[in-house]
């Protein structure tokens, strides 16, 4: 099977969060996405910034990763979205799952 992989991007509000998440689901690229609120520390043109942000991971196969990865880079407001993925070890059962619902 194709590596399972998380996919993750800090977004800066729910209702992005919520249009990448439908959209990424909608279009077979991951199989779902979990959302929760954030506080996030980082470096952005020379000064260091403190925010609440909303992540967003989303699970899906190694293969269907960089195709996610451009739906976010179109939906996200961000000059630079932080996109990062992963390889996850799921279950026998979860495994299948992601294979079928991201197949195209």
């Amino acid at each position: 099977m194709d590596d399972a992989v998380s996919v993750r991007v800090a977004c800066p509000d729910m209702d992005t969060a919520k249009s990448i998440a439908r959209a990424a689901v909608k279009a077979r690229l991951a199989a779902c996405a979990n959302i929760s609120s954030i506080e996030s520390v980082y470096r952005w043109q020379d000064a260091v910034e403190e925010d609440p942000e909303v992540l967003v991971e989303l699970k899906t196969v190694r293969g269907r990763a960089p195709a996610l990865a451009a739906l976010i880079r179109d939906i996200h407001s961000y000059d630079l979205p932080a996109i990062t993925w992963h390889t996850i070890e799921p279950d026998a059962e979860t495994a299948a799952w992601l294979k079928e619902t991201t197949a195209d």
